[in-house]
């Protein structure tokens, strides 16, 4: 029965015909926004700020209030499942792909873009936490887990949070696009955004992140999942990123 539903999504996803895909890839754009996000990628490795001593105490009133309410003590199991919960969310856009997949043009763009859109959300939430200081929700609920001696102070923001929401978004915008009429649109956005927050109700309930860890890290990843899409899609090709080579070096204008 299992096996039956699960072939009967796929050929629904299909059933639309191999068509060619809305987006495509262009050699002169993407060599600019593949060096920025390569860059933003290796950025992080070399920022690393920690906290000159272990803290004697940790008090929940120099938490502001918005925080404090929504503090939970560290719980293992939560912490575990919502990580490997990410790698797992990760592959999903290739969902995308189903009714093109015998194009490697959309193979070859949707490699890109997903590369593109991974690196600069890595790069973006993990220079961020390697920046900033801030002391992870269990710490003010009792002692420090086994195991979290490096990564007890690099609360915000939150990286799977992050990761989850990439993931949700460029598969909710590029199956959007590729299948407009598909009466699988609804379920795939409702489906791909539900496993987001389910990511994140465990981020916060392990006691690993605050709500702002989270909100912050949605908002990067979300941003991202669409905005490399929309700078990929065919009509929009020449006119939302122009990049041109001068004397002195290179013009980059972007259209929203």
């Amino acid at each position: 029965m299992r096996k039956g539903f699960f072939a009967f999504v796929l050929v629904s996803l299909v059933s639309y015909g191999y068509t060619q895909s809305v987006y495509t890839y262009d050699v002169k754009k993407d060599i600019v926004i593949g060096t920025l996000s390569l860059g933003m990628f290796v950025t992080p490795f070399f920022v690393d700020n920690k906290p000159d001593k272990f803290p004697g105490s940790f008090n929940k009133n120099d938490i502001n209030g918005f925080d404090r309410s929504v503090m939970f003590s560290y719980n293992k199991t939560l912490d575990n499942i919502s990580e490997y919960g990410v790698y797992g969310m990760l592959v999903l856009p290739i969902i995308s792909t189903f009714g093109n997949m015998r194009d490697m043009n959309t193979w070859l763009t949707y490699g890109i873009m997903y590369s593109e859109a991974f690196f600069l959300t890595y790069g973006s939430e993990t220079l961020l936490k390697n920046s900033i200081i801030r002391y992870r929700p269990y710490m003010y609920e009792g002692e420090l887990p086994a195991g979290k001696g490096t990564d007890y102070y690099r609360s915000f923001p939150s990286g799977s949070t992050s990761l989850a929401f990439l993931s949700a978004t460029f598969l909710s915008t590029t199956f959007s696009q590729e299948y407009p009429e598909s009466k699988w649109k609804l379920p795939v956005i409702i489906g791909s955004y539900a496993l987001a927050a389910g990511v994140v109700s465990m981020r916060i309930t392990s006691g690993s992140h605050f709500m702002t860890d989270v909100i912050a890290g949605a908002a990067i990843g979300s941003f991202y999942g669409w905005v490399i899409p929309f700078l990929h899609k065919k009509h929009n090709n020449e006119n939302n990123l122009a990049v041109n080579f001068t004397g002195n070096g290179l013009l980059v204008s972007l259209k929203f």
